[in-house]
Formats: C-alpha cells, sequence, structure tokens
C-alpha cells in the first residue's frame, strides 16, 4: 500500500483493549495524523488475462512465476495480486501528484512489458466484464473474508468484489488538524462526481448491468455497516465519526467488551488493525486517508483522474470551487454509479471540478487532462467508449482487442 511517509508513526508496545470504549477512544487518536498535506500515495489494479483466450483467468502458480521475473521496477512500486488474480502496483509516498504519477507510469510500462512476453495482458477496468467470479488469491485473510460474506448472505456481491473488481486508489496526507473536517468531508463530497467521472465498469460476468460502473453498483451491495460513507451526521469529527463506524461493527465490540471471547484474551491494537482493513468504505483513515472510489480507468486517463481529485483536495482554491460544485450532488453515489455524467447536475459538478484541475495540471499531463475535460464537457464516461467498443465489435472481440492494446 502507498503509504504517505509522514503518517507513519513508529510502532508502540501492544495496547490490550478492556472495552469498546477504549479501543474506540484508541481508534479516534491515532486514525489521522496531524501534519502538513502535499505527499501522494497511488495503487492501480489491473485485470489479467491471457492474450490468447481472455476468457481464462490465470492461476496463482502462473501469476507468480510471471511477477518473480518482473526486474526492479524504477519507481519502486510493490507488486501484489487480489483475490481474483488482478495485479496491483502500489507505489510509494511522493511528493505531489506529478512525481507520484511519473514512477506508477514508469513501473507500470516495465510490468506491462513483462506480462506480454509471457502471453498476459494488463486491463484497466473497473471490472471484468466476461469472467465468472473465481478467487485464485489462496491468502488465509481471503479465504475467511470468502466464508464471512457466504456466511452473511452475500455471498454473490462479495465474491464479485473481491474477484472482478479494480480500481485506482489515491492516498493523501490527512492535513493539518483544524482542517480534518472541512477535508474529510470534501473527501466524501467529490465521491459521486468522480466516481462519474470515471465510471468504466457497464458490464458483470458477460452481461450489461444497467450501471456505469458496475463496481460500485457491487460495493452498494454489501454491508453498509462494512463498506458504507463513515461520515456523522454533521462530519464536525472525522476522528470521532471513524472510531464509531468500526467499533459498532458488533463482534469487535463484543470482543472488547468481553461479551465474545476469541484466543482466550482481549483483543490487542494488533487485532484492532487487522481489523480496520476488513473495513471498505469509500473514504477510508489510516493516519492519512485512503480515496477508495474511483474504477480503474485507461492509462490514458488515470494520470488526469489522480492529477485532478488531488488537486481539488491539497490546493485550497481549487478545494473551495470542489466545494461549491459537488454540494448538490455530494450524495448521488447511486445516480453517479447508475447513470454517470448523463445525469445534468453530475456533469456540471464535473466540469467545474475538472476545469479547476486543467487550470493547474503541468505540461506534462497535458494531454491526459486534455481528453478528461473533452471527456466531461461531452457527457461521457470511459464506460461510454467501452460499451460502445461492445456494441460494435461483440464482446469477445472487443475485450480480445482490449487485452491486446489495439482499442
Amino acid at each position: 500500500m502507498a503509504v504517505p511517509v509522514r503518517a507513519v508513526p513508529a510502532r508502540l508496545p501492544a495496547v490490550e483493549f478492556t472495552s469498546a470504549e477504549q479501543a474506540a477512544a484508541f481508534i479516534g487518536a491515532n486514525c489521522l495524523h496531524d501534519g502538513p498535506v502535499g505527499q501522494v500515495g497511488l495503487e492501480i489494479e489491473a485485470h489479467c488475462f491471457d492474450l490468447d483466450d481472455p476468457l481464462r483467468r490465470p492461476g496463482w502458480d502462473e501469476l507468480s512465476q510471471v511477477i518473480a521475473s518482473v526486474p526492479a521496477l524504477p519507481g519502486g512500486s510493490r507488486i501484489t495480486v487480489e483475490p481474483g488474480g488482478a495485479v496491483e502496483l502500489s507505489g510509494p509516498p511522493a511528493d505531489g501528484p506529478s512525481a507520484a504519477i511519473a514512477a506508477l507510469q514508469v513501473d507500470r510500462s516495465v510490468l506491462r512489458a513483462e506480462f506480454e512476453r509471457h502471453g498476459l495482458g494488463l486491463v484497466l477496468l473497473g471490472a471484468d466484464p466476461v469472467r465468472p467470479t473465481q478467487r485464485v488469491n489462496p491468502g488465509p485473510r481471503y479465504q475467511a473474508m470468502e466464508q464471512f460474506f457466504a456466511a452473511s448472505g452475500s455471498a454473490e456481491p462479495g465474491a464479485a468484489m473481491m474477484t472482478s473488481t479494480a480500481s485506482v486508489q489515491v492516498n493523501l496526507d490527512a492535513g493539518p488538524r483544524d482542517d480534518w473536517a472541512q477535508r474529510v468531508r470534501l473527501a466524501h463530497a467529490l465521491g459521486p462526481t468522480m466516481i462519474a467521472i470515471t465510471a468504466n465498469s457497464p458490464m458483470l460476468g458477460g452481461q450489461f448491468t444497467g450501471w456505469k460502473s458496475s463496481r460500485q453498483r457491487v460495493w452498494g451491495q454489501l454491508d453498509s455497516a462494512r463498506c458504507g460513507p463513515v461520515l456523522g451526521a454533521d462530519g464536525d469529527d472525522p476522528a470521532s465519526d471513524w472510531a464509531r463506524y468500526v467499533i459498532n461493527w458488533v463482534p469487535f465490540a463484543d470482543w472488547a467488551d468481553g461479551r465474545a471471547v476469541l484466543g482466550g484474551r482481549r483483543p490487542t491494537d494488533a487485532d484492532l488493525e487487522y481489523h480496520l482493513t476488513t473495513l471498505f468504505p469509500p473514504v477510508r483513515p489510516r493516519r492519512w486517508l485512503e480515496i477508495r472510489y474511483l474504477d480503474s480507468v485507461p492509462d490514458a486517463l488515470w494520470p488526469a483522474v489522480v492529477f485532478t481529485l488531488t488537486t481539488l483536495l491539497d490546493d485550497p482554491e481549487a478545494a473551495a470551487i470542489a466545494a461549491e460544485a459537488t454540494a448538490p450532488v455530494a450524495t448521488a453515489w447511486d445516480r453517479a454509479a447508475r447513470i454517470g455524467l448523463a445525469d445534468r447536475r453530475l456533469q456540471e459538478s464535473a466540469i467545474a471540478c475538472v476545469s479547476a484541475a486543467a487550470q493547474r495540471a503541468p505540461a506534462e499531463l497535458a494531454e491526459s487532462m486534455g481528453q478528461l475535460t473533452r471527456s466531461v464537457q461531452e457527457g461521457r464516461c470511459p464506460a461510454d467508449d467501452f460499451a460502445d467498443q461492445v456494441v460494435g465489435l461483440g464482446i469477445t472481440s472487443a475485450v480480445s482487442q482490449l487485452v491486446k492494446g489495439e482499442l
């Protein structure tokens, strides 16, 4: 995970909690780091396809072998594999979006070349459009999550979330304590607009779903106590909101209060840290802010998307523009995922936000920012382009050409 280095404190001795109240206080005191803004960490997930047979899902041993052959990545990114075999690049923190983008672009180029040498393609889509859900990563955490979703009655969306979705994640400093409430509120308010801009998953399981972002639809079908937005009614105290969100998940609260006993002991801060990794709100406080609501989008667009989101949160003048522009659509999560920029108010917000970022973009991002600007002005998102290709070519040919980089 790409983590802003200012946000990582020294590891303290283990703390054993004797109550849910104590655990909540610990969460509130440690979930956000007081400091300046500026560092950016990026993560990008790509679905892995066989170049000759896009309906085949490469297995764990095959992926492990290819990853082992990848040379040292010049940008310092870490390679991991998602439950369904999507390959993730997590870049180290960088000073500002331009440096973070440039490092990840170089690393993605190296990674793609090595995978292509082994007959595999890495595709940036918000959801796998054709293959059925299947977990290939044997990690115990993913086994446990799979069992939990099955037991909780959400096996289908849980499997789709784990094995068929992919995103671009932006990690930003939490910023000065006095600005936390405003900053976290804006990170949430930007969600629907940025979802509409980046929606890139109109298909799932070989079918059009009727949603521009099927990825967001899948997340919306999961438990809102685990995957819904964090903010309370007023959003004035994001640290307390996060503590309430975490502790109100009953099993952990019961464990901390002694109503449930696991392993013959009370939970520690290490158990709590692990628990936090099983919660997936669209904005997750991890001492820094994890922005998790973006679909994975093509190489031509994601640099502009990353720069736009970072600028709208880190540049005070751009943030003021974004706060005003997003206010009418700040809670339109489902509408954004379903129809994207076809919604007039979401398009107006997107135009204002992207224009503010474009005015501040460096020359090296001019082409990407120009393409993003044209798309929002036309009311189109990446899902529209992919859907047009599927209608024109057929799903198999469209996916095959996308995997081979011909679209």
